[in-house]
Parts: C-alpha cells; sequence; structure tokens
C-alpha cells in the first residue's frame, strides 16, 4: 500500500489549484460546514467542460449548488487526508488507484449509486467508475513524426524533448509505470525508464501542464490521456496529435484509466452528495459525457453517437485496453514507485 513516502511530494503541493462555484462566475464562498443547498465536489482535473453544463443542469433540478475544487489526481486524496478531522468534500472524484487509496483509508464512505450495475469498470462499495479514458501519448509533428514504437523514443533526438508525468503523483504517469510493467515486467520496465531518463526533460505532477509545452514545441513528446488531450485540441485548438507506441512486435496498447467517484466520508452534505452522484450516473448524464468532453461513459446500456464519440473511437482503433487490478496495483505501488525512482535516479 501507499505510504507516507509515496505522498510526501503531493502533501507538499495540496493547495488545490482551482476553487470555482459552477453555475456562476466569481469564486466560491465556502459551504460553511454543512450547507445543505451546496454540494462540494473534489475532483481530478480535466472535466471542467462536462461540469459546467451537467453542474447547472443539477442545479435547476434540485436547487442544490456545486462547489468545485480542482487538482492532480494524488492531490485530492492528500487533501482528504490533511482534512480528516474536519470533512469539507462530499463527492470525491480521481482516478485509479488514488481512489483506491481513498478507500482503504476511509476517507470514503458506502453508497450504491443507482445504475452501478451497468458499469463495468471499477467499483466498489465506496466507489464506482463514472468515466471511461485511456493511456495515450502526444506529439508535435510539426517538430518530428509520431514515434511508432517505444524504443524510437530512446533515440537521441529526443534528447530534452520528451516530459512524462511522475508515477506515484499523477495518474497518468502512474498509468506509464503500469503500462511499461504489464508489457516488459516490472524489471523490464525500470530498465526501459531508466534508458529514457537520457531524453527526459525531468519530473512533472501534472500531466495537464505538458499539454502547452508541447504545443508550443517546447518538447515535442509527453503522456497524457485520451479525453483530457482530445478535449485540448478542439477547444484550445492544441497544436499535437494522439498516438500509441507499440512494442517490438507492432503491438500498440494502453491502460484504462477511468474518472472514478465516491461520497466522502463524514460529508457534509450527504444527502445533497448522493443526489448529485445520483445525477452524474443517471443515464441523462450519462449520455452528455463524450459531447461535452470527449470522454466515455460508464455505464454500458448508454451508446452516443455523436462526432466526440466517433474522434474517440477512432483515436483508440486497433488499440488494446488493458484493465488493470487496481488493488492489486495499490497493494504494490509504493514499493514500485520506490524502485522507479532509484531507477531514474541512479
Amino acid at each position: 500500500m501507499f505510504r507516507s513516502r509515496v505522498l510526501t511530494g503531493l502533501l507538499a503541493g495540496a493547495l488545490l489549484t482551482s476553487l470555482v462555484a459552477c453555475g456562476g462566475t466569481g469564486a466560491a464562498s465556502t459551504t460553511g460546514g454543512g450547507d445543505d443547498k451546496t454540494v462540494t465536489v473534489y475532483s481530478a482535473d480535466g472535466l471542467a467542460d462536462w461540469y459546467k453544463t451537467r453542474f447547472d443542469a443539477f442545479t435547476q433540478q434540485t436547487g442544490i449548488k456545486v462547489q468545485l475544487v480542482e487538482a492532480g489526481s494524488g492531490e485530492v486524496v492528500s487533501r482528504l487526508q490533511k482534512e480528516q478531522s474536519n470533512p469539507q468534500a462530499d463527492v470525491v472524484i480521481t482516478l485509479p488507484p488514488f481512489i483506491q487509496k481513498a478507500s482503504a483509508d476511509k476517507l470514503l464512505q458506502p453508497y450504491a449509486v443507482p445504475g452501478s450495475d451497468q458499469v463495468k469498470g471499477p467499483k466498489a462499495a465506496d466507489y464506482v467508475a463514472v468515466i471511461d479514458n485511456y493511456l495515450t501519448f502526444i506529439v508535435n509533428t510539426s517538430k518530428t513524426a509520431a514515434p511508432k514504437t517505444f524504443d524510437d523514443l530512446l533515440d537521441p533526438r529526443f534528447k530534452g524533448k520528451i516530459q512524462y508525468s511522475t508515477p506515484g503523483q499523477a495518474g497518468d504517469g502512474t498509468a506509464v509505470l503500469l503500462l511499461l510493467q504489464h508489457l516488459l515486467g516490472k524489471q523490464g520496465a525500470l530498465d526501459y525508464l531508466k534508458k529514457l531518463e537520457a531524453n527526459n526533460v525531468g519530473p512533472s505532477a501534472s500531466t495537464g501542464k505538458l499539454q502547452p509545452k508541447v504545443s508550443k514545441g517546447e518538447i515535442w513528446v509527453a503522456n497524457g490521456d485520451v479525453q483530457m488531450n482530445l478535449t485540448s485540441i478542439a477547444h484550445d485548438k492544441s497544436a499535437f496529435t494522439l498516438f500509441f507506441p507499440a512494442t517490438a512486435d507492432g503491438k500498440r496498447s494502453t491502460v484504462a484509466l477511468p474518472y472514478v467517484m465516491g461520497l466522502g466520508a463524514g460529508a457534509p452534505n450527504k444527502d445533497g452528495g448522493e443526489k448529485l452522484m445520483t445525477y452524474l450516473l443517471s443515464p441523462e448524464a450519462q449520455q452528455t459525457v463524450s459531447g461535452d468532453a470527449f470522454g466515455i461513459p460508464a455505464r454500458s446500456d448508454v451508446k452516443p453517437t455523436d462526432a466526440n464519440f466517433q474522434s474517440v473511437l477512432k483515436a483508440t482503433a486497433g488499440v488494446e485496453i488493458w484493465q488493470p487490478d487496481w488493488n492489486a496495483v495499490l497493494a504494490d505501488l509504493d514499493a514500485d514507485v520506490a524502485a522507479y525512482n532509484k531507477a531514474v535516479q541512479g
């Protein structure tokens, strides 16, 4: 399991990056320690466009406002840990294995969200996937052709032109390590990342911050995820494309990396949090996931047909999607991150 040394860097940077009242234009006021007309959501960043439309619709239906706090995947859990004596979050949405970490540390409470039986992604008594998503890589093709294989990324022409988010801190960065372990074995993954370090710019706690660097050509290649990257291309006109590097046998693979939600332990507005979770997993809200944010509905009985959904299918065509056992990942992650740090720093 995670122990304190894995989260040390997260605790130092646990000031969250955004406090926004969706449906308004200014900074949100506090919930007042349990205001039943406000629900507070702590979320990994990347879903702002979907949240804006869905939270507005939820407020119109229920009269309950939503206060959003966004941060990196691990920072969300760090904030929950620091606030255990005075919980502030009603709903928590983050990536695995960080949601499993929150569950293991009793930072969530059980809630059987209606529709959970239609979800094939991660779920337990106290969390359920809400949007499906996948690890990917991005490249500025005005600077270089898209690398075809992982070995291509070791080419000296990429020296100082590659950056990936840090395993153990960012969800997408953790997924890079996990995918390489899946493809090459644990030692093979460490050997590869040690070689890649010759081209790597350095650590990054945020995957999202790598997008503008690739778009501007400051670096040429970075990791990302399908939902976030396609949204950036469409809405920010980012100058990069997605690619999935292959192994030596030509097989392209990725990791399923869904957004997962849970009800915060000691939630100040437990009833409002349950209502919001119920709404976000409803067919009505799930049908908008791709159109608003290039995500894939977590519910298998919701089948969108919009252009954004087709873009996701096109981007991932021919790519094998691996579904990790996230509880097993969490059990080994402290040791895996320590081994990773030793390999790249040695």
